[in-house]
C-alpha cells in the first residue's frame, strides 16, 4: 500500500521494474540530465563570452595528490589528461545522482514534479560542488549572486531533465 507524504508517495509503482532496472534507468536519466547541464553551460559561455571553469581540473589535481596517484606524462601530456579527467568527474557525478534517483524510485519514492526537480537539483549541486568545497577548491559561501545563478541554472536544467525522464519511465 502506498503511503502519501508531503514530499511524495512511497510504495509500489505502476510497473514491476527491478532495482537494477531502476538503477539503469536512473543512470540514463543522469546522462541525459548531464547533457542538458552541459548544453545550458555552453550556451551561457557563448552568450556571455566567458571561459570554462578550472575547478574540475583543480579537483582532479587535488584528488590525485591526496590519493598519492601520479598522472603520467610530460608536462603537456599530463595537462591534457587532467583536462580530460576534469569533465569526466562531472559526468560521473551526474550519472551517479541519476543512479540515486533510480534507487529512490526502486524503493517506491514518487514525488510531485516541483519537489522531485528541487530534490534532484539539490542532489546534483551537492554532488558536484560538495567535493570541490570539501577539498578547499571553492567556497560557495563567498560567491556573488551572479556566480550562484551561473551555477544553479544549469543544475536546474539537470534536475528538470532527470525528473521528467524518471517520470516517463513510470508511465504505462
Amino acid at each position: 500500500m502506498a503511503k502519501h507524504t508531503s514530499f511524495g508517495t512511497i510504495g509500489k509503482g505502476k510497473r514491476g521494474i527491478s532495482t537494477l532496472g531502476w538503477v539503469l534507468r536512473g543512470a540514463a536519466a543522469g546522462a541525459a540530465g548531464t547533457t542538458a547541464l552541459n548544453a545550458v553551460t555552453y550556451l551561457d559561455m557563448v552568450g556571455r563570452g566567458r571561459g570554462t571553469s578550472s575547478t574540475p581540473e583543480q579537483t582532479v589535481e587535488v584528488l590525485a595528490e591526496k590519493a598519492h596517484v601520479s598522472i603520467p606524462g610530460d608536462e603537456e601530456t599530463r595537462q591534457n589528461r587532467v583536462q580530460g579527467l576534469g569533465p569526466l568527474t562531472g559526468l560521473a557525478a551526474g550519472v551517479g545522482v541519476g543512479v540515486l534517483a533510480g534507487l529512490a524510485r526502486a524503493a517506491g519514492f514518487r514525488s510531485q514534479p516541483l519537489v522531485g526537480t528541487a530534490l534532484t537539483t539539490i542532489g546534483v549541486l551537492i554532488g558536484t560542488n560538495g567535493p570541490m568545497t570539501a577539498l578547499g577548491i571553492t567556497d560557495p559561501r563567498t560567491w556573488p549572486l551572479s556566480s550562484w545563478i551561473t551555477d544553479v541554472v544549469p543544475h536546474l536544467a539537470y534536475g528538470v531533465v532527470v525528473k521528467t525522464t524518471m517520470d516517463a519511465f513510470d508511465l504505462p
